[in-house]
């Protein structure tokens, strides 16, 4: 174990042996025998000066008269007999009581910087919450039935202040809400109350204090992964800290949802003797938040602990300034967050990396137990495929899943909520054999799916992460005409590589606002980094369009938006496909940074052809289609039309056919030909109606 720093303190300290409660409930004893004996004897000078009768008008007088007076009363208690025992007793007891450094009641004074009267304060309140009797006491010393608690009017005669005491808005008995001050009664004094939380600590309660019971919990310890950076970051805590304790640190611990950002703050911990506090911060109403931080940072003192805070919203909340904080916290966030400013804290930026291929392997059979007897090929795939976190695999093993196609679906429906709106998920079940196109861009989608198989792996090699440590992303830019299998082409590698694929929804991406477009994609890669999906940015030219000549400060602004982009998807470290209508339209100097730039050629007649019997083939019989082969020839030829082109002409043929109620037949294609064709503009052509005189 490291040593702690100095201002760090020792849960050992916190043994008490002494009875606490019952020293303090002695001492506030014997102060109100004193205080009482002396009020019975001014009643009883009282009554002798108004012969010998004790009514409302002695009373009065009494007040008028100021017969109770703080000074001849201390005096009283130096010279009588009876006093100097109950005095002496007193003091025995606060020697008892405050000369035990280690109690809890004067740890608490030192944590939260109580003055003595301040302590005085919280006693009295303590002790009646020890002791509820003493509730007939307080109000017999205030000479009122209705006021059986303490008031600060109380404080002041019982301890010797004087008549009255003042507690300023900031102490930190306030501050720090160790009393709580409430009106009884119009016109009463404020009662004061000793924070339950507080009250239980004394007693040597150890436990999560109420009010933080919905947001809080003990981080338990759990076995560390092999690359975490666990000594680097220890030693760099201890340097910061040790020596120099009006240092406070705040840590952000970088990684994807499930990575064990929680874990490596416990573990950090465990090397100082400390236990860490969880706080979940989307569970926090934002009028609560203040209130919770307070309570937070106490908890956090009172059980010598740090605080790792969690959730969605935290880098974005204020932190109070006016609280002290406990010398060690922790956050977590994604790659893309950042914490508020403070000057309050030193900060250190930690992020997780990702686990490795044989120590995902591990992680799997000692948490998924049956995956050992999965198909071994195939689990070695899923594992090369996903880099998945160690909470994704530990909640796969609390389901219970016991195939691999389940792990598989389980995977996929994690990282499918991620995105939100900033991307649309694209089922698909198409294969390779559904592509139709030239060799050379066949080829390429073939080494592309290759190399996505074999790049986790590739990228582990020592040798590899030194000579490329940049651009490490695998980018493929698809361009060509629309409806040539652009998108479908994507569908297939994704489903090669048993991906899920998100096509970026650009009407939420691209912004007319200078500055807009980089924050949203900023945000989908940092999401998607550790989601083990496939990125489809359609239209890329929106996003990665030529730079512009500069002429104004829009044109300066918009270019550094551009720089900006082709830097974030180059350092992107997953699998982006980039699709555009023309290649020409991207940047130059991106593309000259791309291995994978392949064109989507408008189909020749005999991929034409091979393209219309493949989904005739898929919707029809065998009878129908050899009945069409002649025409579908013809057509192949006279037509130069895209793939999505004859899709589409397919679908509504066969829905013209199913109205008539017969086999599909080509003037049900040629009618939904030219139903395509008319969205361009364009009709049949003279050739086709040429040729097929008697279908049209």
């Amino acid at each position: 174990m490291i040593d702690l720093p100095e201002h760090i303190v020792s849960a050992e300290t916190y043994n008490d042996t002494e009875d606490v409660a019952g020293l303090i409930l002695k001492r506030i004893r014997l102060l109100a025998r004193r205080r009482i004996a002396w009020l019975r004897k001014t009643w009883t000078t009282v009554t002798e000066n108004s012969n010998g009768e004790f009514n409302t008008h002695t009373e009065i007088d009494g007040y008028l008269y100021d017969w109770d007076i703080p000074s001849l009363e201390k005096d009283w208690y130096e010279q009588d007999k009876d006093m100097q025992d109950i005095s002496y007793s007193l003091q025995e007891t606060e020697k008892a009581l405050f000369d035990k450094t280690a109690s809890r009641i004067n740890l608490l004074a030192r944590i939260f910087g109580l003055t003595r009267l301040e302590t005085d304060i919280l006693q009295a309140c303590l002790a009646i919450g020890f002791e509820p009797n003493l509730g007939r006491v307080f109000a017999y010393l205030q000479d009122h039935s209705a006021r059986g608690y303490v008031t600060e009017s109380l404080v002041a005669r019982l301890f010797g202040y004087g008549n009255c005491i003042l507690l300023p808005a900031g102490s930190p008995l306030k501050k720090w809400g160790l009393i709580k001050e409430t009106i009884s009664l119009q016109g009463e004094p404020v009662r004061l109350e000793c924070d339950p939380f507080i009250k239980n600590w004394i007693l040597g309660m150890d436990e999560i204090d109420e009010s933080l019971i919905n947001f809080c919990e003990v981080q338990q310890v759990k076995q560390p992964l092999l690359n975490w950076p666990i000594q680097k970051l220890t030693e760099d805590i201890k340097r910061m800290l040790d020596g120099l304790p009006q240092n406070k640190l705040r840590v952000f611990v970088e990684g994807a949802e499930g990575s064990g950002r929680k874990s490596f703050a416990a573990v950090i911990c465990k090397q100082f003797g400390l236990p860490l506090l969880a706080i979940n911060s989307d569970r926090i109403p934002d009028n609560r938040w203040p209130q919770v931080y307070m309570l937070a940072q106490r908890q956090a003192f009172l059980s010598n602990a740090a605080i790792v805070w969690y959730g969605e919203n935290m880098p974005e909340h204020f932190w109070p300034t006016n609280i002290p904080s406990f010398n060690l916290q922790f956050v977590t966030g994604e790659s893309d967050d950042s914490l508020t400013t403070n000057n309050s804290f030193l900060d250190l930026r930690v992020a997780l990396p990702p686990v490795l291929f044989e120590e995902r392997l591990a992680l799997w059979q000692r948490h998924v137990p049956i995956s050992v007897v999965w198909p071994k090929v195939e689990m070695e795939n899923m594992v090369l495929r996903h880099e998945t976190t160690v909470g994704q695999i530990v909640s796969i093993g609390k389901k219970m899943t016991p195939t691999i196609a389940e792990a598989y679906e389980a995977l996929r429906a994690d990282s499918g909520h991620r995105l939100g709106t900033l991307a649309q998920q694209m089922p698909g079940t198409f294969t390779f054999d559904d592509l139709v196109l030239p060799d050379y861009t066949r080829k390429g989608i073939e080494d592309f799916i290759f190399e996505a198989t074999e790049r986790v792996q590739f990228w582990e090699q020592p040798n590899a992460m030194r000579l490329f440590p940049y651009g490490r992303s695998l980018i493929g830019l698809f361009t060509g005409s629309p409806g040539t299998g652009k998108t479908m082409a994507a569908q297939v590698i994704a489903g090669a590589l048993q991906l899920d694929l998100f096509r970026i929804d650009l009407s939420n991406v691209v912004s007319k606002y200078i500055g807009e477009s980089s924050k949203n994609i900023e945000r989908i890669l940092a999401r998607a980094k550790n989601m083990n999906v496939v990125l489809l940015f359609d239209e890329a030219d929106s996003l990665f369009g030529k730079r512009t000549d500069i002429k104004d400060a829009h044109d300066r602004y918009a270019n550094t938006d551009t720089n900006y982009l082709l830097q974030a998807i180059e350092s992107y470290p997953g699998i982006v496909i980039l699709s555009s209508n023309k290649k020409s339209n991207i940047d130059s100097g991106f593309t000259r940074r791309l291995r994978y730039v392949l064109e989507f050629s408008k189909p020749d007649a005999t991929q034409r052809l091979l393209i219309w019997k493949k989904i005739l083939g898929e919707m029809t019989d065998d009878n129908t289609l050899t009945k069409l082969e002649a025409e579908l020839v013809k057509l192949s030829t006279l037509m130069e039309i895209t793939g999505a082109q004859i899709k589409q002409a397919v679908l509504s043929a066969l829905f013209m056919a199913r109205r008539e109620k017969v086999a599909i037949n080509i003037a049900h294609l040629l009618a939904g030909l030219e139903r395509e064709m008319a969205k361009e503009g364009r009709g049949l052509g003279k050739q086709v109606q040429q040729n097929f005189t008697n279908s049209i």
